[in-house]
C-alpha cells in the first residue's frame, strides 16, 4: 500500500477527476489524500478520502473577481498573477505538510508549488493535464481565449504556430517570477518556465481525457499516458436525483439542456432567460440548470424545467442536445452521452474544447452572449443534422467503453514501481 497525494486547484471540474482517481486508488488499497482548497473538505471526506487543505481558497461570493477571472482576454493572468502566485509560499507550506511521508505526488497544472516541492524533497511525482490546451503543442495548436482568431492559422502547421506559441511564452514569462524566486530561496536552479514546460514531471504526465479528444503529438512532454476521462458521477453531495426532474423527463420528448457548469453559471447574466425564449421559439422542451440564479428566473414558458443542478451522467443521455460553455468536465460528460453539443465559450480552455468538439463533428460553437433567436437557429440546425447526431452517438459509445480511472490508477502504480 502506498501513500499518494493528489493536489488540485480550481472549480469542481478540476476537483472531480481527482476524486474519481482517488476513489479508484483507495479501492486498490492505497492511502489517498486530496490536497485542495479548504472549501472542498466535505466533498473529499464524504467519499472516504483524506482532505489536506491547500491554499488559496477563493471567496465564492466575490463575483467581481470571478468576472475578471472569466474574462477571455486577461482571465488567465488574473488567476495566475493575482490569485495563485501571491499564495505560492503558503501553497508550498501546505503541500510540504500534506506530502510528509508520501510515496507519490500527483499535481494539477495550476499547483505551481508541487514541482518545486517534489524537486526539493526528492519526491517522486506525476503531473496531470485535464485539457489538451495545457500541452501548447505547435503540431496541435490550442485555440486561445484572448485571440481565438489565431485558430485560422492552424492549417499552416508547426512552422507558423510554433513561433506564435513561443511569443506567447515570452509575453507571459514574468508571471512565473514568484516560482523562480521560491526556487532560488530553496537553493534550487531557475528551472523551466513553470507556466509551460515546468509543470510537466520527468516521471510522466497523466492526460486525463480521451484519445478521441486529442491525439498524442511529437512535442508533448515525455512519458504521457492518455488515460481517458476519469468520470466522477457522485457530484450532488449524495443527494438523490430530483423526482420532479425525473417526472419531467418521462412526460414528453427529449428536451434540450442548458448549463454553464459550476463556474460560469455564477456570471450568467441573461443567458438562461434567452435559453428559455429559444426553447419557446423552437417549440421544444428544455431543462435549465441555473445554479443559485434559478430563483431569479421568474415565470418561464411551458415545457421549461429549471433546477440549480442535476447529475449530468443521468440527465445528458436523456436529452436531445446539450448547450453549455465548454468546461472540460461538462464537455466530457456531453461526449459520453452521445448527444449533439452547442458550445458558447466564456474563457480559458473552453474555446479550445469547443473547437475540438467541432472538429470531431459532434457539435458547433456559438458566441458567448447569443440572442434567443441565434440560440434557437443554431440548435434547430444541430437537431436537423442526422450525420452529426450519428457521429455524436458513435463517439459517445467509444468514450463509454474507455476506463479513465483504471488507466490513471495503473499509470500511478507503474510510477510507484
Amino acid at each position: 500500500m502506498a501513500r499518494i497525494i493528489l493536489a488540485t486547484f480550481g472549480s469542481h471540474g478540476d476537483l472531480n477527476p481527482f476524486l474519481a482517481v482517488g476513489a479508484g486508488l483507495k479501492a486498490r488499497g492505497h492511502s489517498v489524500a486530496v490536497a485542495a482548497a479548504p472549501s472542498y473538505k466535505a466533498d473529499v471526506e464524504r467519499i472516504g478520502l483524506e482532505h489536506a487543505p491547500l491554499r488559496p481558497d477563493l471567496d465564492a461570493s466575490d463575483l467581481k473577481t470571478l468576472e475578471r477571472a472569466l474574462n477571455p482576454r486577461w482571465g488567465a493572468e488574473v488567476i495566475i498573477r493575482e490569485l495563485l502566485m501571491p499564495a505560492l509560499r503558503e501553497s508550498y507550506a501546505d503541500l510540504e505538510k500534506a506530502a510528509a511521508g508520501a510515496d507519490l505526488l500527483v499535481s494539477h497544472a495550476l499547483t505551481y508549488a508541487a514541482p518545486v516541492l517534489a524537486e526539493k524533497k526528492g519526491l517522486r511525482w506525476l503531473s496531470s493535464s485535464l485539457q489538451p490546451l495545457m500541452f501548447f503543442s505547435r503540431y496541435d495548436p490550442p485555440v486561445l481565449a484572448p485571440a481565438p482568431w489565431l485558430a485560422a492559422l492552424r492549417p499552416l502547421g508547426p512552422r507558423v504556430n510554433g513561433p506564435l506559441l513561443r511569443l506567447l511564452k515570452r509575453l507571459s514569462y514574468s508571471w512565473g517570477g514568484p516560482v523562480r524566486a521560491l526556487r532560488r530561496d530553496l537553493g534550487l536552479g531557475p528551472g523551466q518556465d513553470p507556466i509551460f514546460e515546468g509543470q510537466h514531471s520527468p516521471y510522466g504526465t497523466l492526460a486525463l481525457y480521451s484519445g478521441l479528444f486529442a491525439r498524442p503529438q511529437p512535442d508533448w512532454p515525455p512519458r504521457v499516458t492518455v488515460c481517458g476521462f476519469p468520470f466522477w458521477d457522485e457530484d450532488l453531495g449524495g443527494r438523490p436525483p430530483d423526482p420532479r426532474l425525473e417526472a419531467f423527463l418521462a412526460a414528453g420528448e427529449k428536451p434540450v439542456v442548458f448549463t454553464l457548469g459550476s463556474t460560469a453559471v455564477r456570471v450568467a447574466g441573461d443567458f438562461y432567460r434567452r435559453a428559455a425564449e429559444a426553447a419557446r421559439l423552437m417549440g421544444r422542451r428544455a431543462v435549465l440548470l441555473a445554479g443559485d440564479g434559478v430563483e431569479a428566473l421568474g415565470p418561464l414558458p411551458p415545457g421549461v424545467f429549471t433546477a440549480a443542478s442535476a447529475p449530468y451522467h443521468l440527465l445528458f443521455p436523456r436529452c436531445a442536445a446539450i448547450a453549455h460553455s465548454g468546461g472540460v468536465g461538462t464537455t466530457a460528460q456531453a461526449l459520453r452521452s452521445g448527444a449533439p453539443q452547442l458550445i458558447a465559450p466564456f474563457a480559458h480552455d473552453q474555446f479550445d474544447n469547443a473547437a475540438r468538439v467541432a472538429r470531431m463533428g459532434v457539435g458547433v460553437q456559438i458566441g458567448k452572449r447569443p440572442t434567443a433567436s441565434k440560440l434557437a437557429a443554431a440548435l434547430s440546425r444541430l437537431l436537423r443534422d442526422d450525420g452529426l447526431k450519428r457521429r455524436a452517438a458513435r463517439i459517445g459509445a467509444a468514450v463509454r467503453a474507455e476506463n479513465g480511472v483504471a488507466l490513471a490508477c495503473g499509470a500511478i502504480e507503474d510510477a510507484l514501481r
